[in-house]
């Protein structure tokens, strides 16, 4: 009786570190200003070189700096934390508490399938633990993944209406610091995202940083190509001192262009992607509603007619 009762405790406290861990990273901040206080600290300064962990500076540090011990565990490290800034997860505790939440996922669920297949035999008792290994360290990575490509989709779509208004504002004879700190107060309730990664490159570069830098770090961490050619325009037009305003109408077209053409593409691929369904689940309950009852009858009809007379 002691080790099932010593297992469900420690299954119970594993659940409300999951529970915690992924309520501390997924919850909304109630102080946007101290939010965008700790972006600017995470993203003001690039880093040259990747720098290791050290022990020290809290709990959440600490658990850090021992899977960076793992052998591979700093490279995880180092991946995460740019797919959480990717996916718009920006806070500082953001990695520590995203490793929290994947190493507990992963460690209740040896633990549930080898409590599960205790009285297994020895084959099955290995199939499960590496089915139960790859679905706990595969599954939060997936999630990540989709967060990080729901994002990217979110920018993309608003780019276009963000880059046209962008060109308008600039045409007003706003400076293009102004124009976009604009930018992003105007779209702060339609498309936040975006209006939030213009406004942090904008803190950055009154912070002291150059605007070069800022955009650099803006298309690191986005990672959308689109994004990486508006601001080689932005920096080009400032270096040589053209027209932006002109040269942003005619980009925010051509991103009107590239959405409509993406939105076909997806319309076309819709007809190959319904046939599975249609085939494996549509297909053969109308083959059972249209010959069943024919065959039913054609069966009571032999019946009743190969019976006696």
């Amino acid at each position: 009786m002691l080790i099932p009762a010593l297992f469900f405790t420690l299954m119970f406290a594993t659940l409300l570190a999951l529970l915690w861990s992924g309520f501390e990273l997924f919850r909304d901040r109630e102080d946007p200003l101290a939010d965008r206080l700790e972006e600017l600290q995470s993203h003001a300064i690039a880093r040259v070189a990747y720098e290791p962990r050290r022990r020290g500076g809290g709990l959440l540090n600490n658990f850090l700096y021992f899977i960076s011990l793992v052998p591979g565990g700093d490279g995880w490290l180092r991946d995460t934390e740019r797919e959480l800034a990717q996916a718009g997860v920006r806070r500082r505790q953001a990695l520590a508490l995203y490793s929290i939440f994947q190493v507990t996922f992963f460690l209740i669920l040896i633990g549930a399938m080898m409590y599960v297949q205790r009285n297994s035999e020895l084959a099955r008792k290995f199939g499960g633990l590496v089915s139960a290994v790859l679905l706990g360290w595969l599954l939060p990575q997936q999630v990540l993944h989709r967060m990080v490509r729901r994002y990217r989709r979110k920018l993309q779509e608003a780019l276009p209406d963000t880059v046209d208004l962008l060109g308008i504002v600039l045409g007003t004879g706003l400076s293009l610091d102004q124009a976009m700190m604009r930018v992003s107060e105007e779209m702060e309730f339609i498309y936040p995202e975006l209006a939030a990664e213009f406004s942090t490159v904008v803190m950055q570069v009154k912070a002291g940083q150059e605007r070069s830098k800022a955009f650099q770090q803006l298309v690191r961490r986005t990672g959308i190509e689109d994004i990486k050619a508006l601001s080689a325009m932005i920096v080009q037009s400032e270096r040589f001192g053209t027209s932006l305003s002109q040269a942003l109408k005619v980009y925010a077209d051509s991103l009107r262009l590239r959405r409509r053409l993406r939105a076909e593409a997806a319309i076309g691929k819709a007809g190959i992607k319904m046939l599975f369904p249609v085939v494996l689940f549509i297909l053969p309950v109308l083959f059972i509603i249209t010959l069943v009852p024919g065959i039913l009858t054609v069966l009571h009809d032999l019946r009743q007619g190969l019976g006696p007379r």
